[in-house]
């Protein structure tokens, strides 16, 4: 058996080696792109058909797909500010939005917060004569602080 880290890695050169899309790959696996990335990156559970398609699409050996369906440990960053730009932008972003984030959601909502188990996450592209954009749209389910 290889563990999750290097069914990633293997996942990573296919994907290269057969000039894969991201989107392509989730395409053959039924899925949305976003989720279908971040479960080929280690950091969601496949069920065996999709962990046996993204292996197939990718022309490797089982051992990959029986990786893929084993339980990831969530969270691949270190703790340290990340120093990848595109990931830092969203570090930034956390930095002086988080509490303008926190402060609106609980005057609309209540005390509580945006789960990230109960979510979906996606990403589009939004042409503009200045630049095209990049538009994140986060959906999470709002859980309350309950009293006991």
């Amino acid at each position: 058996m290889i563990s999750r880290a290097e069914a990633t890695q293997r996942v990573l050169m296919a994907k290269q080696e057969k000039d894969l899309s991201w989107l392509q790959i989730a395409e053959a696996l039924g899925r949305d792109p976003v989720w279908a990335t971040a479960a080929l990156l280690g950091q969601m559970k496949m069920a065996p058909e999709e962990a046996e398609a993204a292996a197939a699409a990718l022309g490797l050996y089982p051992e990959v797909a029986v990786a893929l369906q084993t339980d990831p440990l969530k969270g691949s960053l270190d703790p340290t500010v990340p120093v990848d730009p595109l990931i830092y932008r969203f570090y930034e972003m956390v930095q002086v939005y988080g509490t303008t984030l926190k402060a609106l959601i609980h005057e609309m909502f209540g005390d509580g917060i945006m789960s990230a188990i109960d979510f979906e996450m996606h990403i589009e592209r939004k042409a503009d004569p200045k630049g095209d954009r990049v538009v994140v749209t986060l959906d999470g389910k709002f859980l309350p602080y309950r009293k006991w």
